[in-house]
């Protein structure tokens, strides 16, 4: 991988959105916003770790979050009413939007993230009738706990010793009887489903990759007994939900779908907060896959395209080698215009490059896919803001076996092309510097490309 993001984003606060448009001197059709009259103060920056400290937020950590105290402050200096965020991952523009009062849409096409979406942005739910249900769930886990585990999952056979796996095992059969009943509330019930969801890497003694992929060969050293594991999250869900209930004044809606041609009834949102996958080959369907198999979505690590990946905008050489997607197919199509000849510049090197490469890994129809589905999505996102909205998409370029791919000129460019009047992006920082295994040598950043509506 070409540099996974650790996300660091930060805004500028001061005449934060004090663009003009450019002048066409070239006419070329291509604006970009001239930030020569700009202050620029880039003073707010965080990560998700930020998040971990933060009500809500804190409930599960999902690989692609980012900064909830960031989003909040472009809410403040937008004034904004209306926010949509077309990747919304597990909710943190969602949540940070309520805090902050404002009305929120998010669209998210894994289902299994989703659905936790779902859960974090529902506040009203009976504490006492929470209450209850946890210590029924725990009761009877405790009362049917099994001999031995009884899956046959390699993998949840590699990531548990016996004990924790019979007790996890044990608190979802009581947590399926529950549902099997049909005497609870779906608001109780979900937010048990999440509780045991976000308690499975607490009760795992293997390592957990930075970027959430799951390491048998690894252990650690601390490690949660899950009847304790899910008495914390009870505790902490209670907590949090009364924050939320006095703190938080918007409300969000979460649509499973698909930002390329999202099945949304609403319009006029005046600003935009996301951060797309990066075409850098992270396999998003692969972050959940211990969670899913857990919950017996899917069976093996095949199952994945089926349940997930087939679902989401192609970022990585194992949705596009599993579509079989053709070069030339997907290079004819018109959204791409703009962007047309330099990106099949690129596309067939990497065609020519990874014949010389073991693993040979289809890059070249990864990226023309990945841009391809972007344009999609720029041309959604016209149709939903309103004219004098902000666009802030936080982003990283890519270079898949060394060849270099100018993300943030790109998706610019295809966003003038859908109607939109200009961009600037702002760097945040270098990437792929740390990785000691790291393939190439080529510079990369991470940044927010700031759109102008």
């Amino acid at each position: 991988m070409d540099g996974v993001a650790q996300s660091v984003y930060h805004a500028p606060m001061a005449d934060l959105f004090g663009f003009e448009p450019a002048r066409d001197d070239a006419g070329t059709g291509q604006t970009k916003l001239d930030t020569t009259r700009r202050s620029h103060s880039t003073a707010l920056s965080g990560t998700f770790a930020d998040n971990l400290k933060l009500p809500v937020h804190r409930w599960f950590r999902y690989s692609a979050g980012f900064s909830a105290n960031w989003v909040a402050d472009v809410i403040h200096q937008r004034t904004a009413k209306r926010v949509l965020d077309p990747f919304c991952g597990s909710g943190t523009s969602l949540v940070a939007a309520a805090k902050a009062g404002v009305y929120s849409v998010g669209i998210e096409a894994h289902p299994f993230v989703s659905r936790i979406t779902n859960v974090k942005t529902n506040w009203n739910v009976d504490f006492g009738e929470m209450r209850d249900m946890f210590s029924r769930v725990r009761t009877k886990a405790w009362e049917m706990r099994l001999a031995a585990p009884a899956t046959g999952s390699n993998l949840l056979l590699r990531c548990y010793d016996p004990e924790n796996l019979i007790a996890l095992e044990s608190l979802r059969r009581a947590y399926e009887d529950e549902v099997a009943a049909g005497l609870a509330s779906e608001g109780c019930l979900e937010l048990v489903w999440l509780a045991l969801t976000c308690v499975l890497r607490e009760c795992s003694s293997v390592g957990t990759a930075q970027w959430q992929y799951v390491l048998p060969k690894k252990t650690k050293a601390r490690v949660k007994h899950p009847y304790l594991a899910f008495e914390d999250r009870n505790q902490m869900f209670v907590q949090d939900l009364m924050y939320a209930r006095s703190q938080f004044q918007g409300c969000a809606r979460v649509i499973c779908g698909d930002a390329r041609d999202p099945d949304i009834d609403e319009s006029d949102f005046d600003l935009v907060i996301t951060s797309p996958p990066y075409p850098n080959n992270y396999d998003y369907a692969d972050a959940t896959r211990l969670e899913m198999t857990f919950w017996e979505e899917v069976n093996a690590w095949g199952d994945l395209h089926s349940a997930v990946r087939r679902h989401l905008v192609c970022s990585c050489s194992q949705h596009s080698a599993a579509d079989r997607l053709d070069l030339l197919d997907l290079l004819d199509v018109p959204r791409i215009d703009a962007i047309r000849d330099e990106l099949r510049a690129v596309c067939t090197e990497l065609e020519q490059v990874r014949l010389t490469k073991g693993g040979r890994k289809t890059y070249h129809t990864m990226v023309a896919a990945y841009f391809s589905d972007l344009a999609m999505v720029w041309i959604a996102l016209r149709r939903l803001t309103r004219s004098g909205s902000q666009v802030a998409f936080v982003i990283g370029d890519s270079a898949p076996y060394g060849v270099y791919v100018p993300c943030d000129e790109w998706l610019g460019r295809l966003a003038v092309a859908a109607g939109f009047k200009g961009y600037h992006f702002e760097k945040i920082r270098d990437r792929n510097t740390k990785w000691r295994n790291r393939k190439h040598r080529v510079p990369l950043k991470e940044g927010i490309l700031w759109v102008e509506g």
